[in-house]
C-alpha cells in the first residue's frame, strides 16, 4: 500500500488557527499539537485568550475585520490549512457610535472587498462562508473545526444522571421543531420553553445572553433551552458549544434542562460541565436529529 503524500505533507505542515472568544480555540489547538502539527494562531484582538500563546508555535494579535492580515501570517508561515475557533461577540459590533465601531474595528482592504463585494447579506454564513472563499483565493483551506477535537461532540442520549422530567421532555418535542426552524433561518440556534411556550428566542446576542433574558422572564423556573445546529451545518464554523459556563448560567437563572443536538455540539470540559449539571440538578439531553 503506497502511503497518500498529500496526508503525509499535512501531519507537518503547520495548521493556521484563527482563535476567537473561549475554551473551543485551547481544545483544537491542544489537539493539533498531540497529532504533532505545529500551530500558528492569529488571536482575534479583543476575544482571544492571552493564554492560547503557550500552545501556539507562532502567535501574534490581529484585529476582527483584518482578514488580509491574517492571510499573510499564515501564508508566511507556510500553513495551508486553517481552522476556525471561539465566538466572536457580533453585537458589539454593532453598539455605540459609528466613529467608535469604526476605531474598535478597522477594516483592511481585503475585508471591505469581502463585506461588500462577496457578502450577500450580513447573517454569520454568508460573511463565513465569504470569509472561507477569500482564503480559497489565497491558497488556505478552511477545514473541519472539530477535525483535532471530535471526541468534544456530544453523542446521543441523557448525559446527566438525572433523566429529564416529563415536563421538560413535553418542552423539547414542543421546542425542537421550532427550534431548528430558527436556525434553518440563520437567526439563532437556541430557545427558551416553559409549558410548551417559547419564552425567548435567540438573535444575535448570542446563548449566554438568551439565558440571562430567559431568567427574568420565567422567574418561577423550571424552562427548558434547546440548542441546535442548522440544518446541513458547516462543520468549518459556528459549531454550537456549551460548557460549564453554559451550566452556570442556566442555574442561576433556574432552568431545568438543557437539550442539544447529539454529534453537532461540542461539549467543552465536558465532564466538569456535567459534574455541575448533576450537581444543580439540570438535566442534559443530547438528541439525534435524522434531518442532520
Amino acid at each position: 500500500m503506497i502511503a497518500d503524500p498529500m496526508a503525509s505533507c499535512d501531519r507537518v505542515t503547520p495548521l493556521g488557527l484563527i482563535a476567537g472568544e473561549g475554551e473551543l480555540p485551547k481544545l483544537v489547538a491542544r489537539g493539533a499539537r498531540a497529532a504533532g502539527r505545529p500551530v500558528v494562531i492569529v488571536g482575534l484582538r479583543g476575544s482571544a485568550d492571552p493564554e492560547l500563546r503557550l500552545l501556539a508555535d507562532r502567535f501574534c494579535w490581529r484585529g476582527v475585520v483584518q482578514l488580509g492580515r491574517w492571510i499573510r501570517v499564515f501564508r508566511r508561515a507556510g500553513c495551508r490549512e486553517i481552522i476556525m475557533a471561539g465566538r466572536v461577540r457580533k453585537a458589539a459590533m454593532f453598539g455605540g457610535p459609528r466613529w467608535l465601531q469604526i476605531l474598535q474595528y478597522w477594516p483592511d482592504l481585503t475585508s471591505i472587498r469581502v463585506w461588500y463585494r462577496h457578502a450577500r447579506d450580513k447573517r454569520n454564513d454568508t460573511l463565513l462562508g465569504a470569509v472561507a472563499e477569500e482564503l480559497a483565493r489565497r491558497g488556505l483551506t478552511l477545514i473541519d473545526s472539530t477535525r483535532y477535537c471530535p471526541e468534544a461532540l456530544a453523542p446521543a442520549g441523557v448525559l446527566t444522571r438525572r433523566a429529564p422530567s416529563a415536563a421538560a421532555q413535553a418542552d423539547a418535542e414542543f421546542g425542537w421543531p421550532l427550534a431548528r426552524q430558527i436556525a434553518a433561518l440563520d437567526i439563532g440556534q437556541a430557545i427558551a420553553v416553559k409549558e410548551r411556550e417559547v419564552i425567548a428566542v435567540e438573535a444575535i446576542e448570542g446563548t449566554d445572553q438568551l439565558i440571562e433574558r430567559t431568567g427574568p422572564l420565567c422567574p418561577q423556573g423550571g424552562w427548558t433551552l434547546i440548542k441546535v445546529a442548522k440544518p446541513n451545518q458547516d462543520m468549518r464554523f459556528d459549531v454550537p458549544t456549551v460548557g460549564p459556563h453554559t451550566i452556570e448560567s442556566l442555574h442561576r437563572n433556574r432552568a431545568a434542562a438543557l437539550v442539544i443536538q447529539a454529534g453537532k455540539t461540542i461539549l467543552l470540559e465536558r465532564e466538569r460541565m456535567l459534574a455541575l449539571a448533576d450537581q444543580y440538578g439540570i438535566t442534559v439531553v443530547a438528541r439525534e436529529d435524522a434531518a442532520g
